[in-house]
């Protein structure tokens, strides 16, 4: 099976190329991306998700596409770059593999097509995305729909991930874990607010899955790894896994958005990317919780558990020693 990854140079890619190459006698992996690959650019090309003729070249043979590419990050600018590649790029990979006859893609979407404090939305939920980055892959994700409207015989499954962890992972959850760990964490809020996350190990071994059993229609999958742990639960299994205290202070919901505004106000003087922002002081406080039964109920099981995940990733940054800097940018 001839396997085209779109975006695979960065942190999910990169685990998903590894995991498929350990079975090379059924799996053909390609790569185009606009970076290089940190492991793999003997099968990556350089290239561009929003150039069709690029994207029409490069497609050809595939028998699945693997839709990674988009713009991310909470301080995107102009915010145009969101929608040209998220929803833009969808668009030109569509018309390349109708160009090449390939009738299969799995597309990376995301939970922050429901919104802030959503209770535990499936995926039928209504959509409210309150920032760019959702609001892009909510569009490109109508794009999917409305094709599937008119090429029925095709195949897509769309994934809607929470975030995503692991080793050597750049983002929001190594900052927070780096936080704890350090003792020195400021807890905003009182810590009963839920976070989900998703191991990196399990959603490309989701990514597996669906690659080798869901074959036919249109089916969009939450996935995050279950039970969720509250922020005073995520310490506690910091605590253990480093066997060591780690003392939490509680600061104010109202006085941890004044900080954030502060930053962002500084932010904008100065013109500098900072760590910290009324945005993502809103996301750290908000409850992220998911409904992931239908990804968990459909034939696959992950291979790790959650607190596996977080004991992997925190023994690989913080308790042996590194080999290499090789590390991925994220949220």
């Amino acid at each position: 099976m001839k396997i085209a990854m779109i975006g695979g140079s960065g942190f999910v890619g990169t685990r998903l190329i590894d995991l498929l190459k350990e079975d090379s006698k059924n799996y053909e992996c390609k790569n185009i991306d606009l970076l290089p690959s940190h492991f793999f650019n003997d099968i990556t090309v350089i290239g561009d998700v929003r150039e069709q003729a690029q994207m029409d070249r490069e497609l050809k043979g595939a028998d699945v596409i693997i839709l990674l590419a988009a713009q991310h990050r909470d301080d995107v600018t102009p915010v145009s770059l969101y929608y040209d590649t998220n929803v833009g790029g969808m668009e030109v990979t569509l018309r390349a593999m109708e160009k090449n006859g390939c009738r299969r893609i799995i597309f990376f979407s995301s939970v922050a097509v429901y919104g802030l404090n959503k209770k535990n939305p499936d995926e039928n939920h209504p959509k409210d995305p309150f920032n760019h980055y959702g609001k892009s892959k909510w569009q490109a994700e109508q794009v999917l729909e409305k094709w599937y409207a008119s090429h029925p015989d095709w195949n897509i499954d769309i994934i809607r991930p929470t975030v995503i962890f692991g080793e050597r992972n750049r983002g929001n959850v190594y900052n927070l874990l780096k936080q704890i760990s350090s003792g020195k964490f400021l807890m905003v809020g009182k810590g009963e607010n839920k976070k989900s996350m998703a191991y990196v190990g399990n959603i490309v071994a989701f990514v597996k899955y669906l690659i080798d059993n869901v074959t036919k229609g249109y089916n969009v999958f939450n996935y995050i790894d279950k039970p969720d742990n509250n922020m005073n639960q995520l310490v506690a299994h910091v605590s253990n896994v480093l066997n060591k205290h780690i003392p939490a202070t509680h600061f104010p919901y109202w006085l941890g958005m004044l900080g954030g505004y502060g930053f962002d106000v500084l932010a904008k003087i100065t013109g500098k990317k900072l760590t910290v922002s009324s945005v993502r002081v809103k996301k750290f406080c908000a409850t992220t919780e998911f409904d992931a039964k239908k990804a968990h109920s459909c034939g696959f099981k992950a291979p790790f558990t959650l607190d596996e995940g977080l004991a992997r990733t925190l023994e690989f940054e913080f308790v042996h020693p590194r080999t290499d800097d090789i590390q991925f940018i994220s949220e």
